[in-house]
């Protein structure tokens, strides 16, 4: 992955103060150690007329697989191979801007005792980047940098010079040139831009992403024609860091206008006596479906397949209807964790009674999970590979068989709502599959033929007239033998 900034010069003015600005001597060659790998410093070029400096960042591909945050991409093949064997050595995206945040930290600041005018200055700027990924085309590229006072050059690079019918690749060659700007406003743009064009970044969005935006994007940032794209997908297009982001680069706009503080503005505005009712979250909205499903159907014993660390076993040990309340997961390590959330080690000898962790795999029989009145898969068939549903189907249906049996999961035609989900992306990484309402029906209408069970469908979250709910539930209920004999 590679960067060169160059800048022209006079014997009054050297190109080589660009040392300077930088911190780092044109005569030597730098290393600095990242999270991902090396970050290298090194002058192609250095006299009073001219100077260049690059930065070459080696990414460690392990170290990458390692630290980050590993989104999935829905159990594809090549999943594991392409945590290794990927575009992120070569192409600029946000580890590179994370290398210019750390290796050119003053500079970007805009700091430089030895030569504080030219920090101030405009310089004659010349920025290449080889290889950047570029999801919007060129024509996004422009739009992001002109604005910006830059003279864009932008060449798509061809899948194969070889095979040119095949057309061209999303990865471009950028050439940046400009006469107005600071060098650390130059840093800044690149900072903020090349993680959006990439349109992806190497680790987990926090709230604080939100100042560093704004930091970074002070000056510019405010009246950008495309500040809502920049923000958005700075952010990952997490909704909710995005708006705190647009609300307050709308509060420096209007101080700007107005000539005022930012403190001055916010501060004008009273605090509403009634704040905003947070919406309910999804989790939580699945929970309370399925405890009213189970309610409805008389249960007592309940199983709860797939419990992961216990928060549906928790929720339903809070409700005195159900006496009996058995969790099941192969991961002992979910179970540890269940255990702890329950308090099981301090819980009275009466609610104790009524519940029970047990280890054991969906894909076997288990004369254990016999007998009991109703059993739920909350979001777990997903997480299995579709040769292996059929086994877990006998499993349950077959050879359990309770008389109720509560299935949900995501409905991937909602997906397209989520704004910080990229399309083409499952929700979660260890998601095997994600079916539309069609094929989940299709599927359980099949399952309760076959084992002898009635089926119905309840939407969980907010019914979408296009897409359908975000959660899918099916409702099986067994047939007595006058409702075999009838079907």
């Amino acid at each position: 992955m590679f960067l060169t900034i160059s800048t022209r010069g006079t014997a009054a003015s050297p190109a080589t103060d660009l040392g300077y600005l930088l911190h780092k001597h044109p005569d030597n060659a730098q290393t600095f150690s990242t999270s991902y790998g090396m970050a290298h410093v090194l002058y192609p070029e250095a006299d009073a007329e001219r100077c260049t400096a690059a930065l070459l960042l080696e990414v460690d591909a392990v170290a990458l697989v390692r630290r980050g945050k590993g989104k999935g991409r829905g159990g594809a093949p090549d999943a594991a191979l392409a945590q290794y064997v990927n575009d992120r050595p070569y192409a600029a995206s946000s580890l590179l801007a994370v290398a210019l945040s750390a290796v050119f930290s003053s500079a970007m600041r805009g700091v430089c005792k030895a030569r504080p005018e030219r920090a101030a200055q405009p310089l004659p700027l010349r920025i290449e980047v080889p290889a950047l990924p570029a999801r919007g085309g060129p024509g996004l590229v422009r739009r992001l940098f002109e604005p910006l006072g830059w003279t864009v050059t932008v060449e798509p690079v061809a899948l194969d010079t070889e095979f040119p019918e095949w057309g061209d690749s999303r990865y471009v060659r950028l050439v940046l040139e400009g006469e107005t700007l600071t060098l650390a406003e130059a840093l800044r743009h690149l900072y903020v831009l090349l993680p959006v064009l990439d349109d992806a970044k190497h680790y987990w969005v926090a709230p604080d992403e939100v100042d560093k935006l704004l930091r970074a994007g002070e000056g510019w940032l405010p009246g950008h024609p495309e500040q809502k794209l920049i923000t958005s997908r700075y952010l990952s297009r997490r909704w909710s860091l995005t708006r705190e982001a647009m609300e307050r680069l709308e509060l420096v706009r209007l101080a700007e206008a107005d000539d005022s503080e930012v403190e001055d503005i916010d501060n004008a505005v009273e605090e509403e006596t009634e704040t905003e009712e947070k919406p309910t979250p999804l989790a939580v909205q699945r929970r309370d479906a399925i405890i009213a499903a189970l309610g409805a159907s008389g249960a007592a014993r309940v199983l709860d397949l797939g419990c992961g660390q216990g928060q549906l076993v928790q929720a339903l040990l809070k409700d005195p209807r159900f006496t009996e309340i058995v969790g099941v997961d192969v991961s002992m390590r979910a179970l540890t964790i269940a255990s702890r959330r329950l308090k099981l080690d301090r819980m009275g000898e009466r609610q104790a009674a009524r519940v029970k962790l047990l280890q054991g795999s969906l894909a076997y029989t288990d004369n254990r999970l016999k007998g009991y009145d109703a059993a739920v898969l909350s979001e777990v068939i997903e997480h299995l590979d579709l040769p292996r549903l059929p086994a877990l189907e006998y499993a349950v249906f077959g050879a359990a068989r309770p008389r109720t049996v509560l299935v949900t999961t995501p409905n991937v035609e909602y997906n397209v709502r989520w704004e910080s989900l990229p399309a083409g992306h499952v929700r979660h990484g260890d998601h095997r599959f994600e079916w539309t309402r069609e094929e989940f029906r299709t599927w359980a209408h099949t399952v309760a033929e076959r084992h002898g069970y009635e089926v119905e469908f309840v939407p969980v979250g907010p019914d979408d007239p296009e897409v359908g709910p975000p959660t899918q539930m099916a409702v099986f209920r067994i047939r007595t033998e006058k409702e075999a004999k009838a079907a």
